[in-house]
């Protein structure tokens, strides 16, 4: 990219695009300095302090969409016509560890030192937000998401998870590669193009800490356990011959699925070519029957857990939590004082009922 923002394009099987990009020749601002990072003494989580994110886009006019191909009047983010197109965030949360890993990328200057680094006890404690936060455009088309796109693109959605999940999680200092879809205003959707992100830390996230620490207690085999306890229950909204689709026994929000593998893998970049032929097919209907739910499109977020990079990896595995806060057809559940200030949540919908509503909207 013009600013020395690196640009992947994917393309679907059957694409009807040449072969050659048109070059991105914008007049660019310089990158941003890599963010810093404080740890909070309390609790032990880094917070990253990207200033540089208060510029980002904020839903813009369709005909200035950021993530649709150029035009002679919108200078956006893509040169070129594409199926699916992956860049560097140009306002980053992570950003390059080294000067030289792009021509324009600034330096850091106050890296990570490794997990047992992060760990150490002090207050005020920094570094610099070493990592790489990318956009994922699953089609040229300026609204939809996910659950819009053909079969075809799908897969091509998968392949670029895959193929990201490796090269971020070969590059210094990143623990851990987060692929994920915000969906709906309501969530914070600021771009009503069809787009998810990937974010690469440089530290294990919370989320996965508190999971590492689970699986300690409960046993290397926990996700086998899982899908055993679930598969015998009537919580399973959808079933393949390597996914299954279910409500979780202790569901926080009112629309709450999980999609996990059957068999063990880390993350994208170890599945099958069968088991992501299949994740194409099984992801959209899961995604259109939470959808048929009502009338309107429901607000989600996606998020698609893997494997820490250096530990973890024969314990913890791939799979999505699809969440929203979506209680009825006109109300939200809000995370108020006792889920946001202490942690302890509350559910509103049993998930038994969830269940039975999903399998029932998939069904149509």
């Amino acid at each position: 990219m013009a600013d020395g923002r690196e640009l992947i394009y994917f393309d679907d099987p059957d694409t009807t695009l040449g072969s050659d990009r048109a070059i991105d020749a914008r007049t660019s601002d310089p990158r941003p300095a890599t963010a810093t990072m404080r740890r909070d003494v309390l609790t032990g989580d880094w917070i990253s302090i990207a200033e540089a994110r208060q510029n980002r886009a904020f839903l813009p006019p369709a005909h200035l969409d950021p993530l649709a191909p150029q035009t002679p009047f919108n200078p956006s983010e893509v040169p070129n016509n594409y199926d699916v197109a992956v860049f560097e965030n140009k306002s980053p949360s992570f950003g390059p560890a080294l000067a030289h890993t792009t021509a324009h990328a600034p330096a850091a200057d106050d890296p990570p030192r490794g997990l047992t680094d992060l760990d150490a006890p002090g207050l005020g404690r920094t570094r610099t937000s070493v990592g790489r936060c990318e956009v994922v455009c699953f089609s040229p088309e300026r609204v939809g998401s996910f659950g819009t796109q053909t079969p075809t693109r799908a897969r091509t959605v998968i392949e670029a998870w895959a193929d990201r999940t490796a090269a971020l999680s070969a590059l210094p200092g990143v623990q851990q590669v987060f692929p994920f879809e915000n969906r709906g205003e309501e969530i914070g959707v600021t771009l009503q193009h069809p787009h998810g992100q990937i974010y690469s830390y440089p530290y294990l996230t919370p989320r996965t800490t508190t999971l590492l620490s689970s699986i300690q207690r409960e046993g290397g085999d926990l996700f086998d356990r899982i899908i055993e306890f679930e598969a015998a229950g009537e919580r399973v909204v959808l079933e393949a011959e390597h996914w299954i689709a279910y409500v979780p026994f202790a569901a926080r929000w009112p629309l709450e699925v999980h999609l996990t593998p059957r068999r063990h893998v880390p993350d994208f970049a170890a599945t099958s070519p069968a088991e992501r032929d299949e994740l194409a097919g099984v992801y959209l209907r899961l995604l259109r029957g939470i959808d048929a739910l009502y009338d309107t499109p429901t607000p989600y977020i996606a998020a698609w857990h893997q494997a820490p990079v250096h530990i973890g990896r024969d314990t913890v595995r791939l799979h999505l939590q699809l969440t929203s806060p979506r209680r009825t057809v006109d109300k939200l559940k809000y995370l108020a004082g006792s889920e946001s200030a202490m942690g302890a949540w509350i559910g509103d919908v049993s998930p038994e009922t969830a269940a039975a509503r999903i399998r029932e909207a998939i069904d149509r």
